[in-house]
């Protein structure tokens, strides 16, 4: 089965992702801070990832730069999952390695599409 890692550090935005992400038949991790999820990764790389922007200990973008340094980093799809929407934000997490970019709220629909664009699904 397919993995996806969730790193927010909210409680709640994680329990609502693990959720929609569960529906579409993956197995779910989460973390809350940026240094715990790239100790898992090291552990278990995932498919997938949702990464919230503004984390503690790492931010969402010093996230991206040390997955994509791991060996097999280069390998997960990584979606902004944000409230940031600027397009300098975009532009700054596409050009830094994320796949797409989901703007807070969102909702399993939102995902769904997410994920069928980046041939998850």
């Amino acid at each position: 089965m397919r993995r996806c890692l969730i790193i927010d550090d909210s409680k709640i935005i994680r329990m609502v992702s693990r959720k929609i992400i569960q529906e579409l038949g993956f197995d779910v991790d989460e973390s809350g801070d940026g240094q715990h999820a790239i100790e898992h990764c090291q552990e278990t790389m995932p498919d997938v990832i949702l990464l919230d922007w503004k984390l503690p200990e790492m931010d969402g973008i010093d996230v991206l730069k040390a997955l994509r340094a791991l060996p097999g980093g280069e390998q997960p799809a990584v979606l902004f999952c944000t409230t940031e929407t600027d397009d300098a934000h975009i532009k700054d997490a596409i050009d830094t390695g994320a796949t797409d970019y989901v703007i807070k709220p969102f909702d399993g629909e939102t995902i769904h599409r997410k994920f069928a664009s980046i041939g998850l699904l």
